[in-house]
């Protein structure tokens, strides 16, 4: 299904990030189920990705930033033991999870405890995004913008008698 944004961009500035989100959405319709996780939000600011990596080491996942879309991967090293499994119910298969991030949103830490990886996430809104209230005054007059000092002012215009040769 492909969807038409050309009437949003005429009108629209700087939402080009939306239009790729929605083909990235798009081209993976059926998403991973594999490791499962949550994502909670404890603030308006401050958010906890975590995952269920049973049987996965801190070395075994890497974590990676980029082009605002956080990549979990995990790999766990084929064990050369001669081993038989009877009964195999904890998945170590190599994954790979993509969340996208929105602007503005740092990872700030990581830690795996009991199997569950959780990855710490904060939006950062810079001062100039942030709302800021205006003051109002009252009584005062606004000076009028004056020239800059080093443009020349056109000469005066002044009223002059037709000479048409006419009686008034």
């Amino acid at each position: 299904m492909a969807y038409d944004f050309a009437p949003l961009f005429r009108s629209a500035i700087g939402f080009d990030r939306l239009a790729q989100l929605v083909d990235t959405a798009a081209q993976n319709p059926v998403s991973p189920s594999y490791p499962p996780y949550n994502i909670e939000k404890l603030s308006d600011a401050r958010y906890v990705l975590t995952m269920a990596v049973a049987g996965f080491g801190p070395d075994d996942i890497e974590l990676t930033v980029q082009d605002n879309t956080l990549i979990v991967a995990g790999r766990v090293a084929e064990n050369t033991q001669d081993r038989e499994m009877l009964h195999r119910g904890i998945a170590t298969r190599a994954f790979e999870r993509r969340f996208v991030l929105a602007d503005h949103v740092v990872v700030e830490k990581a830690d795996m405890t009991n199997g569950l990886l959780r990855i710490a996430v904060r939006q950062i809104v810079p001062e100039a995004l942030k709302p800021r209230r205006i003051p109002i005054s009252s009584g005062q007059v606004m000076e009028a913008a004056q020239p800059a000092p080093d443009s020349v002012a056109a000469p005066a215009m002044t009223a002059q008698p037709a000479a048409c040769g006419c009686a008034a």
